[in-house]
Parts: structure tokens; sequence; C-alpha cells
């Protein structure tokens, strides 16, 4: 695999190049991998202990962050490395606080790995759910790094069960430790002769309960909802805001929260156009326009995770595309999650599902008789919803334990 693995990580960073030429988030990669020697070299405390965090994007952050956080108070003789392949992972979280070093992972070629990991020399790598670089991991293997993977989730389509797969399952018996979300994951590795694996969870849930611990109080969104019944949509696309729009039109008593998962002005003023209804931008709200609107567009990041406080109902969106988003921002608030029918591959999903916590629609008639049952009596459902959460939490804790014994 070596050679042709080789080929194609090259070709891969060429391709990247030539697309940062007409492509800001190609551009962004690119510059990116292309300073972090420099940036390593002028930043790393040579005296230091680090443990180098890595997260693909912006969601395996969130799931590696109680780990981060908890660690640095339990540890602070530590210092943390964060590392992103992804620009949507490293732009939001470039100034995260958690970590003393944060940038961009290099391309998993030999020379790379060798001159990264002998600038920063750290002492174990934490991977956080997927993200399997061979090069990275035989170097931390032949040195002595314990390397660990976090919150991984493993699948039975995936290229390690197959036929042809002996030499990427092969990559997975290099790391110290392989935490599954659960004992389908731990048995499927078992299939493989991967054996050092432990059924942690998922930290997911310890973050989102950290986040509606201190979730921010909204005065605006408060005023809107008022007395009425209130259903809040986050990370929606066009097909989950057709269905929506359609709802809110034909029913008068309520109202109705978007956060779109694009915000920008072609697609906000897209959903606009939608609407027959009186509607307001987050950013141009005041109580007194938010009192006349039935349709309100959060038009601005970083408010949705405490939004859904607010709502009778919740609808993740992307379910009519490649899958649905985060439910259980919503679902630890006890409230009834709806979402479109692409949800088998997330395991969150489908239980919540199993335990009427969380329902899925098709066809425009199902999401109606869905939300005018629940938004009359969804008391039941919310309830299994808050339950799920908060019976799942604790990966965090039990990972640290095994990772620092």
């Amino acid at each position: 695999m070596k050679i042709p693995y080789l080929i194609g990580i090259k070709t891969y960073g060429l391709l990247i190049f030539l697309a940062s030429f007409f492509n800001l988030k190609a551009k962004k990669r690119f510059e990116g991998q292309r300073q972090v020697f420099s940036f390593l070299k002028k930043n790393v405390d040579g005296g230091a202990k680090y443990l180098w965090f890595h997260a693909a994007s912006l969601g395996e952050f969130e799931q590696g962050r109680p780990i981060i956080e908890k660690l640095k108070t339990l540890h602070p003789e530590y210092k943390i490395l964060l590392t992103f392949f992804s620009p949507s992972g490293y732009e939001v979280r470039k100034n995260y606080e958690g970590a003393d070093l944060v940038c961009y992972l290099p391309l998993d070629t030999p020379s790379n790995v060798k001159r990264f990991l002998n600038l920063v020399k750290p002492v174990k790598a934490i991977f956080i759910k997927y993200e399997f670089w061979p090069n990275f991991l035989m170097y931390c293997t032949k040195h002595k790094i314990p390397t660990y993977v976090v919150s991984a989730n493993f699948r039975e389509d995936q290229v390690f069960f197959k036929w042809y797969g002996a030499k990427y399952a092969k990559i997975l018996k290099g790391f110290e430790q392989i935490f599954v979300q659960d004992e389908v994951s731990r048995k499927l590795l078992s299939t493989i002769g991967v054996k050092k694996v432990v059924v942690a969870g998922d930290t997911r849930f310890d973050r989102v309960i950290e986040i509606a611990e201190a979730k921010k109080d909204l005065p605006l969104i408060d005023a809107f909802k008022a007395k009425g019944r209130l259903v809040i949509a986050g990370s929606s696309w066009p097909k989950d805001e057709d269905l929506l729009v359609e709802y809110l039109q034909e029913n008068k008593e309520v109202k109705l929260l978007i956060a779109p998962h694009e915000i920008h002005e072609s697609h906000i003023s897209e959903i606009e156009s939608k609407l027959n209804v009186p509607a307001v931008r987050y950013s141009n709200a005041d109580v007194n326009s938010i009192s006349k609107s039935r349709c309100l567009i959060v038009d601005s990041i970083g408010l949705l995770s405490s939004l859904y406080q607010y709502a009778d109902v919740a609808y993740i969106g992307g379910g009519f595309g490649v899958g649905i988003h985060n439910i259980l921002e919503a679902a630890v608030y006890g409230i009834p999650v709806v979402f479109g029918p692409n949800y088998e591959k997330f395991r969150e999903a489908r239980e919540l599902v199993a335990k009427g916590g969380a329902f899925s629609v098709r066809e425009y008639w199902q999401l109606q008789s869905t939300f005018d049952w629940l938004l009359m009596d969804g008391a039941v459902a919310g309830k299994a919803s808050y339950d799920y959460v908060h019976i799942n939490k604790g990966a965090t804790d039990e990972i640290l334990k095994q990772i620092f014994s």
C-alpha cells in the first residue's frame, strides 16, 4: 500500500494546490498546511510535554472538546496541540483557548510526518472519531508514542471490513487503544483481529450537557415566542425549508425560527421569498419588530445550541441530503426532534427514534401530522429525548481514566 498511497496523497496535495487558485476553502487549506512548520518552529515550547489532539473538522472537534477541557483541569502539566484537516474546523477554532497551539495537519507524507513529530515530540496522540493516517501512525508506533482514537464509530460497509481491506485493517492495529461508541463497533473490529478496543460511549453527550448547562438567555427569542408554540429548525437546507414554510403558512397559531445551515445573503433572501407571513432577520430584530413576526431567520452563527431551549419541537436539517446534523443539541433540552429520511448512519438518531424521542418524515403530510401531535402533546417524547441524552453521559471520564491510569 505504501507506494500507491504515497502517490495518492501527493496527487491530492497537487489538486489542493491547483484548486486554491479558484476555491477559497482549498486556498485556506493549502496556505494553512504550507505554514505549519514555520508556525511550530516559532511557537513550540521545547521544554513542554505536548498531548496532540487531531480533529478532521468542527464536528469532530466538538466531540473531543470535553476531553481536552477536562484534561486541562486534571493534568495541567501537559500542553495541548490541536490540529485540523479542514478549514471549517481550523478557521472557526484557530483561537480556541483550550489548546496551547492550533494549526493544520500537514499532508501524510513520510517527510512531513518526521518533521512534524520531531518538532512537537508529543507524549501521546489522540485522534477524534475518524482520520486514520498511515504514515503518522507508523511513525508514532515506531517511536513509542501511544496513539488513541476516541468516540469512534464503525460500520460494516467501511473498507476495513471488505475482502480487500486487510491492509487498511492493519492500520487500526497500530493504535494503543480504540475507544468506540457502541458494542456493534467493538464486534466488527474483533472480526478483523483488532482487540485493543474499549466501549466507552460518545463524548458528544457530555458536550451537549455542558452546553445546555451554560446556555445563554436570549430575551429576543423569549419575546418572539411569547405565549405561542414554537418550532425551531436548526441547520436547515432548502428542501427542509420548503416543508417548514408550508406548515407555518397553514398554521397561524405556530411560530417558526429558522437557523439555516448556510447563512449567506442569497440563501437568506431565498427563504424570505418563500414566506408570505411577517418575518424578520435576527440581525435586524428588536422587541417591536419581533413581536409582529411569525418567522425569525437567524442569520448569524454560534446561537443554535442556546436557541433550542425555547423550542416546543425541534426540526434538524440535512435529512433530505447526505444526512442529518446534530440532533443531541436539541434533545438535551427535553424536546421532541424531527428530521428527514436520511438518518440511518447516525446511531443516536436510530436509537432516539426507537425510544420515541425522535421522528423521521419523508412527505409534507407526515411532517404536518407529526408537528400537530407533538405541538399538542409532546411531553412524553420530550422526556424520552432528555433521558436518552443523560443516560449516555460519561464517555469523557471513562476515556481519561483509561488513557491516564
